[in-house]
């Protein structure tokens, strides 16, 4: 307010370019004060939370530490966060206030040294305006306050939020519920945990310092693999490694279930933290805290700070598929090795006129596929999320489509037999597009497809002409087009 209002007071009476002594003077007087404030305040809020924190670090849930002490239940934290929250609002606060301040002497410098190149004035050369500018930030940046402030960042908000996160992280953990209410199913732990991440993200934002920012960040990057990603891991490692040995009257199909379950519900965590993740980047680059309280040359780095968070994006998406791959190779992998086998099971494509039509009317490749499929994909559908049953079913159908397209190869064909078989093959494909919401079942089935289609040429065609001259893209090579065009009877 003083500098605000007094500038065109020292300006009209001593000249444009004489309020940086004014400046000075205040900035001398501001360090005085900050140093008495602080230390008052540092031995009445600071020296006790500090002490208590350090005597009690967080002690995430499956802590490397096997001699640390008992861990709490979520109830039981000796230093509540809540306090630490409450200090750490007062910490930003002062922080900000500061980095704030400094902005806004800035900018007064700025106009300050503009105003020595009016129209009345001779124009300064470009140099000398640089050295002017360089000058106004050595001079905030070496004052007391400065190297005070910067001392509060390290000694006290870097390792006070660094704690805060990690305990309610872990509360998170704790407290973690199954919301049966979602769709698809999730627990409460990834929106608590986010919700967190946003706050303390946006109180850092608040405090208007570039360095803070740069080495929290890191910090909170940390954070995130380790007391958040990992600890999910380490729950789904446990699903069927604490499953233990069966009671004498449970049943095993259902205890699958339950552990099927549960394992699809921690998948679904990471799915839909992917999700929050890209939002909660998008929301941090664009938050007007950073134009608020960042001088315009931090503005940039800043929003390449907070943008770096989606880098955790690929280790989220790296877990999510180790975790559906796990899954599916536990628990469905051995039931496919025969999936070909009984759909084909006494199925011939060696067809004269009356056999075209049995086949037509018992259509019995399409009804056994829906059966096989319907009783492997049981329970998977409305529990996965989307975006996870698209990555499950396109490893299902990676491991079922060689295999197929070699046994479909294995066959002989009559021209009626062709023709059967690209209805059987277009019935399939029609009826997995209809169980699913995503559009790319068909591109899976693109060799089988082009199969069919040579398998359906005329007699009179030649292959190779129809090969190279089609337009087709071809996913099969010319060796194969013949192999595949003499399987004809």
């Amino acid at each position: 307010m003083i500098v605000d209002q007094h500038q065109p007071v020292v300006e009209k009476y001593y000249g444009s370019g004489k309020m940086k002594s004014v400046v000075c003077r205040l900035l001398d007087e501001c360090d005085r004060v900050t140093k008495k404030l602080r230390t008052g305040w540092e031995e009445d809020r600071m020296y006790p939370k500090l002490a208590e924190i350090m005597n009690n670090p967080p002690m995430p849930l499956y802590s490397s530490n096997t001699n640390a002490r008992r861990q709490p239940a979520a109830e039981e934290f000796i230093v509540d966060p809540r306090e630490i929250d409450k200090v750490l609002l007062e910490l930003a606060g002062m922080i900000g206030r500061w980095y704030l301040f400094k902005k806004f002497i800035s900018d007064a410098l700025k106009e300050d040294v503009a105003g020595e190149d009016s129209p009345e004035t001779p124009s300064l050369p470009t140099e000398r305006v640089e050295k002017e500018k360089a000058a106004e930030t050595d001079l905030l940046s070496q004052t007391a306050s400065e190297a005070l402030f910067e001392e509060l960042i390290t000694t006290y908000y870097i390792p006070f939020e660094t704690w805060y996160i990690r305990t309610i992280v872990d509360k998170a953990h704790r407290l973690s519920k199954t919301d049966t209410l979602q769709s698809p199913i999730t627990t409460t732990t990834p929106d608590d945990v986010f919700y967190i991440f946003k706050a303390v993200a946006s109180r850092l934002l608040s405090t208007g310092s570039l360095c803070c920012v740069d080495r929290m960040v890191k910090q909170l990057k940390e954070v995130f693999e380790r007391d958040y990603v990992t600890v999910i891991k380490r729950k789904m490692d446990d699903v069927y490694k604490n499953s233990g040995p069966m009671a004498s009257n449970a049943r095993p199909d259902r205890i699958e279930r339950e552990n099927r379950v549960s394992f699809i519900i921690l998948l679904n965590d990471l799915d839909i933290s992917t999700s929050h993740l890209e939002r909660l980047v998008q929301d941090l680059a664009e938050n007007p805290l950073i134009f608020q309280h960042f001088v315009e040359n931090e503005q940039l780095l800043v929003k390449e700070r907070v943008s770096s968070f989606s880098q955790l994006t690929l280790r989220l998406k790296s877990s999510l598929r180790s975790g559906i791959e796990q899954l599916f190779n536990q628990l469905l992998r051995p039931k496919l090795r025969t999936f070909v086998l009984d759909i084909y099971k006494d199925i011939t494509y060696v067809l004269d006129e009356e056999g075209y039509s049995s086949a037509d009317y018992q259509d019995l490749t399409r009804k056994r596929f829906m059966k096989v499929w319907e009783s492997l994909v049981e329970g998977y559908k409305d529990t996965f999320s989307e975006g996870n049953y698209r990555l499950f079913i396109g490893l299902v159908l990676d491991v079922l489509l060689r295999p197929w397209e070699k046994y479909v190869m294995s066959l002989k064909y009559t021209e009626l037999g062709a023709v059967r078989f690209d209805r059987d093959l277009r019935a399939i494909i029609a009826y997995l597009a209809s169980q699913t919401t995503f559009g790319d079942i068909r591109e899976k089935f693109v060799r089988l497809q082009q199969i069919s289609t040579l398998l359906n040429l005329d007699a009179e065609e030649d292959v190779d002409e129809f090969y190279n001259g089609s337009g087709i893209s071809w996913k099969i090579g010319p060796h194969e087009a013949r192999a595949i065009a003499s399987l004809k009877t």
